[in-house]
């Protein structure tokens, strides 16, 4: 599985896209494998054994809920959510 990372998350991993072995079946096992994986990225896709509401996942270009299957030759993109900011007035 090849999976694509932003913001936080390139720190995590040291790079934009990184190869995943992946033995799962859903979106939510990808992400389980992919923090075993990347430990670092946990605390920016889980609030404690919760993935974040704020998170959004792609499959193959196309959002996907973590409940969603996913194949081995999947493409995944990760995007935590954006903090900070205020709004102008």
């Amino acid at each position: 599985m090849q999976v694509t990372v932003y913001g936080p998350l390139r720190s995590a991993t040291g790079e934009k896209t990184v190869g995943l072995e992946f033995t799962g079946v859903t979106v939510s096992d990808a992400l389980a494998e992919f923090t075993a994986v990347y430990p670092r990225a946990t605390p920016y896709l889980y609030d404690g054994d919760e993935v974040r509401s704020s998170v959004r996942v792609t499959v193959n270009g196309e959002r996907a809920a973590l409940e969603a299957p996913v194949s081995n030759d999947a493409e995944l993109t990760l995007m935590p959510a954006v903090q900070g900011g205020s709004a102008a007035s």
